[in-house]
């Protein structure tokens, strides 16, 4: 790709660029939304159908379960008073 002095460019130029930068990545993004899709609907074939909101709610199960694994630790650690301090 050639490079681009964004410096010398007026603001339309520039409005027109990220126009077509946004319109090339919403291109690319749709190209790879097809491509998992049609991967998913392969998938389906050899087991349980996939659900397209599955990973979603795992996300926020393992987020829920890390935060309660992680009061549980706190609570066995004695809290340190800040050891500087004691130092100086």
């Amino acid at each position: 790709m050639a490079k681009i002095d964004l410096d010398s460019l007026t603001i339309e130029e520039l409005a027109a660029l990220r126009d077509n930068a946004t319109d090339k990545l919403a291109e690319k993004v749709a190209a790879r939304q097809a491509e998992l899709e049609a991967e998913l609907e392969r998938l389906s074939l050899y087991g349980k159908p996939a659900k397209k909101s599955l990973a979603a709610p795992a996300v926020a199960k393992a987020k829920k379960s890390d935060e309660v694994a992680r009061k549980g630790d706190e609570a066995k650690e004695p809290i340190a008073k800040d050891p500087i301090a004691k130092a100086a």
